[in-house]
């Protein structure tokens, strides 16, 4: 099929881009409208993402198609008087922080209509972790998003049908041509979604590292500074924080056992890497809104709201409202609760053990994420099902003394496995041994 703008073919302008041209603003939403209206072939749309991704874009060009994928759906309008803000992470292992974030925001008087995503590959996808909690409901019509944020300030959901339609076909294409590391393709994605929430100010939690989608710092600068440029672009006041993924956050991976350290941390008893990520993100969303007058200041809201009890309350009350019964979220919420009481607990557990003595000094987020997918924890395809009950918690930490014996990790199945057992071989930790480096 040509699909034209009266002056040149969809085909042309996939040869226009594979040799290295610029794009109008009239190229960008006759492909942008082609896509959304799926009156481009999926291999036509695949041919011009692979040549995006060969030749790149501009940064004009990017900002072009951020704005014409986001203009593809539905717009959220707030009250004037709402201070709607919101978070997003490039992805990583053991990433819960949106868990604590959103309730702790939503305390602090913010509105958050957090929209996130399933996990796919080794990353992990916070709404996949939500949906450990019996009856949590990700899909909300826009209506009762506006209801759930009028009433409790946050919600996590998933991206409804009527928000940025382009970016659901160009994502599932993305991932079936091997685009998804194309650096405006994932700057159109992401800011088109948080400018369609009609955010007032948008933090970015860039990764980098091992576990990450870019492993240096350099590339994952690029991207940050494209996402930042594309979303002040947009009118939302946009800042980025480049953070360390080479091992995982806090010391659980997994759905279930991600939800427990979260609510941990809601109890003010979180990790202290999670209490900081926690933390800095939403203090510097509340500093870059206004709300606070200085990074300190709101780092220092937040942990209030966690440590008081607040933030807990703003989820409980989320849970609620998002289909989970209230005596199920009140006894979540409860001080020494038993979560497994009403998550699903794996059946199996393992425990691993040192080989060597020394110090611990590395631990390799990316192989644990990559076991416990292999494990059922993770998954291939969007539409594929996953075992929320599969996980690991690590015992030490990096910096830490073991000892042969000494337990480093225990992990938990469905089905006795094999792959947890020989996992050992792939090395989660390095440790420093009689002055040289060894795998444990």
């Amino acid at each position: 099929m040509s699909f034209t703008n009266n002056t040149i073919t969809f085909p042309e302008l996939i040869r226009l881009k594979r040799d290295g041209g610029e794009f109008s603003d009239e190229d960008i939403k006759v492909f942008v409208q082609g896509v959304k209206s799926r009156t481009i072939q999926d291999s036509q749309i695949g041919a011009m993402l692979m040549a995006i991704w060969l030749k790149g874009m501009s940064k004009e060009e990017t900002l072009r198609l951020t704005r014409e994928m986001m203009k593809s759906g539905e717009v959220f309008v707030w009250p004037d008087e709402w201070l709607v803000v919101d978070k997003h992470s490039t992805g990583g292992v053991g990433d819960k922080v949106s868990l604590p974030l959103a309730p702790a925001l939503a305390a602090c008087g913010c509105k958050v209509p957090m929209i996130s995503g399933r996990g796919l590959a080794h990353t992990g996808g916070t709404l996949d972790k939500l949906e450990s909690i019996p009856g949590f409901k990700v899909n909300q019509s826009v209506e009762q998003i506006k209801q759930i944020l009028q009433d409790i300030g946050c919600c996590i959901v998933g991206q409804t049908e009527s928000l940025v339609p382009a970016d659901r076909v160009l994502y599932a294409l993305r991932d079936a041509t091997s685009t998804v590391d194309s650096l405006p393709l994932i700057t159109g994605s992401i800011i088109s979604k948080k400018g369609a929430e009609g955010l007032k100010a948008l933090i970015l939690d860039v990764k980098f590292g091992r576990a990450a989608l870019y492993k240096d710092l350099d590339s994952a600068h690029h991207l940050a500074r494209s996402l930042v440029t594309a979303g002040n672009n947009l009118g939302v006041k946009t800042g980025a924080v480049l953070s360390r993924m080479d091992a995982p956050i806090g010391r659980c991976v997994g759905n279930a056992v991600e939800v427990c350290e979260a609510l941990d941390c809601l109890k003010g008893r979180g990790p202290d890497d999670l209490n900081e990520l926690v933390s800095t993100l939403g203090g510097y969303l509340l500093w870059m809104s206004s709300h606070s007058p200085s990074l300190e200041n709101g780092k220092n809201e937040i942990i209030q709201k966690l440590m008081n009890g607040e933030a807990l309350k703003k989820f409980e009350d989320m849970l609620v409202a998002q289909g989970v019964s209230a005596d199920v979220a009140c006894s979540l919420c409860a001080d020494g609760a038993d979560y497994f009481q009403h998550m699903k607990q794996a059946t199996h557990q393992t425990e691993l053990k040192s080989q060597h003595d020394g110090t611990v000094l590395e631990i390799d987020g990316l192989v644990l994420a990559k076991v416990l997918h292999r494990l059922g924890a993770g998954r291939n395809k969007l539409d594929e099902k996953i075992d929320h009950s599969v996980g690991a918690e690590l015992l030490v930490d990096m910096g830490q003394q073991v000892n042969p014996g000494s337990k480093f990790i225990t992990t938990a199945q469905s089905s006795a496995h094999t792959n947890i057992q020989t996992s050992r071989k792939l090395w989660l930790f390095t440790a420093a041994t009689n002055s040289r480096k060894s795998h444990v």
